[in-house]
């Protein structure tokens, strides 16, 4: 009994650890995320019609997101990728090889959570954001493309600034 017992946790932590190292988005969704983000533009704020009828269409139009949660977490004091963050970076190289993002370039956002000081974070921050780019190059992105800078604890993911998920790093289209 105890030998099946055993098997049976050998199994589930197997197929635990297995699962928490599959990535959460695959490359043709990354695609077509940043594809359709991709489309929104820079506005010039022109309008053809009356101030009511620009008015109302200015309303109507939902801001478009440029940054995808792909879930890159990092551990306390820490700028090293797991295994799930490697996953996930995997699918993200992926995506940036497809023909319809070649034309985009991304800035790689490092943040941290409150833990250390303002001038600690920010330097972690950029040694997080410094992580992804190096691992996005080694796997075939033009350097070019990709930029990394580090935010600090500027931009918490939860209003908690101790939350441990604020520890991470966000892809986003570079506009400029």
């Amino acid at each position: 009994m105890q030998l099946g017992s055993l098997a049976f946790v050998f199994t589930v932590a197997l197929f635990s650890t297995h699962a928490f190292a599959d990535p959460l988005q695959k490359s043709e969704d990354i695609v077509k995320f940043f594809d359709a983000a991709s489309e929104f533009g820079p506005s010039r704020g022109i309008c053809v019609g009356t101030e009511e009828e620009c008015n109302s269409k200015n309303k109507q139009a939902p801001a478009k997101k440029t940054s995808l949660d792909m879930l890159i977490n990092f551990g306390l004091d820490s700028a090293e990728l797991d295994a799930t963050a490697r996953a996930e970076l995997d699918e993200f190289a992926k995506a940036l090889k497809d023909s319809r993002l070649s034309t985009l370039n991304f800035v790689v956002e490092g943040h941290t959570d409150a833990s250390g000081s303002a001038d600690y974070n920010e330097g972690l921050s950029e040694r997080r954001a410094r992580s992804v780019t190096t691992f996005l190059t080694s796997n075939g992105i033009d350097p070019a493309r990709i930029k990394a800078t580090g935010l600090g604890e500027a931009k918490p993911r939860n209003p908690n600034p101790f939350d441990p998920v604020n520890r991470r790093v966000e892809m986003r289209i570079r506009t400029e």
